[in-house]
């Protein structure tokens, strides 16, 4: 925008400093804030039951994820009730596939309830304050995006989920992957004694063979110690399918466990963990190989298998670059599981349980946000200070870490943010929000205007679900006030339906985060989600249109 001199200078960077980028990275701290403090464990637990029906689970499941994502990240709603949702799914004997949908888009219609609920309407409740001088309340919102959730989650479980294309369980698949541990020994005289470990490396890539540690005396000794000089009688504890195995010790002249060793590749294999794990956009790993972030030297962590759309890879899987929504299934040090998640910026596939056990605590990260909400929706605190100070209060509590407090903001969305605010601004200085706004009802001349607010409506919807919805909300929303005022009637229908239509992205995974999460996990392909998704829609224009010209008259 700058190059092109579309924005000036000194407003390249004003995004930045913008009140929604501020609620934005703060509702994403608050929202981890509440994780960590485990208050909605215990309604989880209580509540969520293998023995009911699904649509029963779904309207309860759907139900806790939409009520949790209208006041918290609905992507980290979706991180808290996901392994839940996955481990009652297994109970039950069912494929997670016909429940993780719906949970993702009970999740997003959630968010629509509230100010703080998705970005869109924090982003429109700005713009309305800019344009018109004074932003949307705290539950401004409710009347359409609440009533509209409601409706949207009755139709995901009652109709929506049979919709869904049965799928293989992904998570049984990314097991079945033909790879085990075992041990190879080093005879006298050969090759490779008084080399030193990570020698072997080169020789073990080749084969597709992953050098886990090995065994000296009855000791063990990890494979993170690269320096370790190799003696004759050492074992090697390696991961491998069986022909790379073979290739393997052909390649290097190793020798096949002696019986007597059976009990220490035993007690090897007792300190190891197996754990699954889904990639998000913004993962270390995504878009990179476990190779090229060190994985195995860095976190003595082992990719066993990569589980993609339902199909599992199981072929070079150390070099394989990983994709958002790919489940990994990981071979850990024993209880190193959530460090090595943290570290890779995942999501866990198994519930960890508390974070935090101390129920003063889990009470106190409830009240202090209640508090601030409810200061904010009656004008007493700015909502950017009213979510500061809760910031400010888990820290002092000890429920969120200082030193983990920019690692739960989402630094794409924020950078996102703060260069688009200047753009969209420029969009209507320069005159392109009204050049657009001209169009559309040049398109739509002589229709009544609840008939141009449906085709905005379908225009925004269609945009998110292929565009980012931070950036349609931001687009959109000032070409809903000039189009509004090109009519001659109020711009706040107009800025209800982009908030609505902006938050609404159910046709593909690429819309919408939560979308991506659960692709590995339900083993969908892209072509899955329009169908549940399209109907619903459908459905959420019909509902809401009557509803925003009934609690926002034209």
């Amino acid at each position: 925008g700058v190059v092109l001199g579309v924005v000036e200078t000194k407003h390249a960077f004003d995004g930045f400093g913008h009140p929604a980028t501020l609620v934005v990275a703060l509702v994403l701290v608050v929202s981890a804030g509440l994780v960590r403090s485990g208050a909605v464990f215990l309604i989880t637990r209580t509540l969520i039951d293998a023995g009911r029906s699904l649509g029963s689970h779904i309207a309860i499941m759907g139900g806790i994820g939409g009520l949790l994502s209208a006041f918290m990240n609905n992507v980290a709603a979706l991180a808290l009730l996901m392994p839940v949702d996955i481990q009652t799914a297994r109970k039950a004997g069912r494929p997670p596939a016909l429940s993780l949908m719906p949970l993702s888009f009970a999740t997003i219609l959630g968010g629509m309830a509230t100010l703080i609920g998705t970005p869109p309407n924090i982003i429109i409740a700005s713009i309305r304050e800019q344009s018109l001088g004074a932003p949307f309340a705290m539950f401004d919102f409710a009347p359409v995006g609440g009533l509209t959730a409601v409706i949207g989650l009755v139709f995901v479980a009652l109709i929506g989920w049979r919709l869904i294309p049965q799928r293989e369980d992904a998570l049984s698949a990314v097991k079945d992957i033909g790879a085990y541990i075992a041990e190879l020994t080093v005879p006298e005289g050969n090759k490779i004694v008084g080399k030193r470990l990570g020698e072997l490396d080169e020789e073990a890539e080749k084969a597709d063979v992953a050098i886990l540690g090995l065994i000296r005396d009855g000791k063990r000794r990890y494979g993170h110690s690269r320096s370790v000089v190799l003696q004759a009688g050492d074992a090697l504890v390696l991961e491998a399918a069986p022909e790379a195995l073979d290739e393997f010790r052909t390649a290097l002249n190793l020798a096949f466990v002696e019986e007597k060793r059976e009990e220490h590749l035993k007690a090897e294999a007792e300190g190891l963990d197996m754990i699954e794990v889904v990639a998000k956009t913004e993962s270390r790993i995504t878009g990179k190989t476990a190779q090229a972030i060190g994985l195995h030297w860095r976190q003595r962590t082992v990719v066993m298998g990569i589980s993609r759309q339902g199909k599992r890879i199981t072929q070079r899987l150390r070099q394989s670059v990983v994709q958002p929504g790919d489940i990994l299934l990981l071979l850990v040090p024993k209880g190193a599981g959530p460090d090595v998640t943290d570290w890779l910026g995942c999501l866990p596939l198994a519930d960890r349980g508390l974070a935090v056990t101390e129920n003063s605590k889990t009470w106190a990260a409830i009240g202090i946000f209640a508090a601030a909400v409810a200061l904010a929706s009656f004008g007493v605190l700015y909502l950017p200070i009213a979510l500061g100070i809760v910031v400010v209060a888990y820290v002092l509590l000890r429920i969120l870490p200082l030193s983990e407090l920019y690692d739960h903001i989402e630094w794409p969305v924020v950078v996102l943010l703060g260069s688009m605010i200047p753009l969209g601004a420029a969009l209507e200085t320069s005159g392109g929000t009204e050049l657009i706004a001209r169009g559309l009802i040049g398109l739509t001349e002589g229709w009544a205007p609840w008939a141009i607010l449906t085709v905005l409506m379908v225009v925004t919807m269609t945009l998110s679900d292929v565009l980012n919805n931070t950036a349609t909300a931001i687009v959109a929303a000032p070409v809903g006030i000039e189009m509004a005022q090109s009519l001659g009637v109020s711009p706040d229908p107009f800025l209800m339906a982009v908030a609505v239509a902006a938050s609404c992205a159910f046709l593909t995974p690429i819309g919408h985060k939560n979308n991506t999460l659960i692709l590995g996990p339900g083993g969908y392909r892209f072509g899955d989600y329009w169908r549940m998704g399209l109907p619903l829609e459908i459905l959420v224009v019909a509902v809401s249109i009557p509803l925003i010209l009934i609690f926002w008259p034209m």
